[in-house]
């Protein structure tokens, strides 16, 4: 039987596949609807009924409920911290408008720059709640390691011609927000004690930003809502995957730290992607020799880093 934290880091994988496939399903929504921001609303729009439906006929997210509202109440965790969702909503705002100037190998490589740098930082403070993580030289080469390893993934899918070094640095800030919000999730959940309620959280406060976001688009007349389209059917899953990854993340950040769960998620997301682009590819996307080069890279990485250290080992052992 796989110990504690062979499972987790496997989780932490399998959560970096789950991003590739709701991207897909995501990406696929946005180019039928003409409409980046009105995708992801829809997606979260979902992922929040889901949820909310789930949650009222479950005593454990009530419960998470109650054990948050008290603990901020107490002054435990602080009150802004409840927000992290609208992160998520912020960073598909961002990308909604970068993909487009620099293209998605380009936005990936910068976004995952951004994620492990925030993560360091994250980890550094203890933002997760799970206790601070020393920035060490092996962490920083596992950070370099797997930036330059997404590089190598998709290299061959780069327009230079297309380069903005504005938006290649918002590609970056983009995914800085996305490693703030898997430590907030982290600290939130340890005080709720159920990640489905902080997944809940999660989609209240994201739907709630995107309803904002898109309002004041369509008032300053740059975006229109378009009509839903009839399908198929896959592109509408991205918010039941959004659901269980962000209980997915939220437990698991809190013990692995948020650089080890990047590290590995994003070789669970090249790994999705290979797989998508086997048997689901995107018009003109073929499988290259470099996204196979990237993901073994990926892992040589977090064997460089070696990022389940044996402090980790024991705390996990211990609980």
């Amino acid at each position: 039987m796989l110990r504690k934290t062979q499972r987790l880091d496997f989780l932490a994988a399998l959560s970096g596949l789950m991003i590739a496939v709701q991207a897909r399903a995501n990406g696929e929504l946005s180019h039928l609807l003409g409409n980046g921001v009105q995708a992801a609303l829809v997606s979260f729009g979902s992922g929040l009924i889901i949820i909310a439906v789930i949650a009222a006929f479950s005593p454990a997210i009530k419960e998470g409920a109650r054990n948050l509202r008290g603990a901020v109440a107490r002054k435990e965790i602080p009150t802004w911290t409840l927000f992290a969702g609208a992160l998520g909503g912020s960073f598909v705002a961002v990308q909604t408008h970068i993909v487009p100037l620099i293209g998605v190998a380009i936005y990936s490589v910068a976004s995952i720059a951004g994620q492990t740098a925030a993560s360091l930082i994250v980890d550094r403070i203890g933002l997760t709640g799970g206790g601070k993580k020393h920035i060490t030289p092996r962490r920083i080469a596992a950070a370099f390691f797997t930036v330059f390893a997404v590089f190598i993934s998709v290299v061959d899918r780069i327009d230079a011609s297309n380069l903005s070094l504005f938006a290649v640095f918002m590609g970056c800030v983009a995914g800085a927000i996305v490693g703030v919000q898997r430590a907030l999730n982290g600290q939130i959940n340890e005080h709720s004690h159920q990640s489905f309620t902080t997944s809940f959280l999660n989609f209240i406060m994201g739907t709630s930003f995107l309803v904002i976001f898109l309002a004041i688009a369509v008032a300053l007349g740059n975006t229109e809502i378009a009509p839903l389209p009839a399908g198929p059917w896959w592109i509408y899953t991205g918010g039941v995957i959004g659901v269980i990854y962000i209980a997915f993340t939220s437990l698991i950040v809190q013990h692995l730290g948020v650089l080890t769960f990047t590290l590995y998620s994003v070789g669970g997301q090249l790994v999705g992607s290979l797989l998508i682009d086997i048997y689901s590819p995107t018009q003109g996307v073929q499988v290259s020799a470099y996204l196979v080069t990237g993901i073994a890279m990926t892992y040589l990485g977090v064997i460089v880093g070696g990022v389940n250290n044996q402090q980790s080992r024991r705390r996990l052992s211990q609980e």
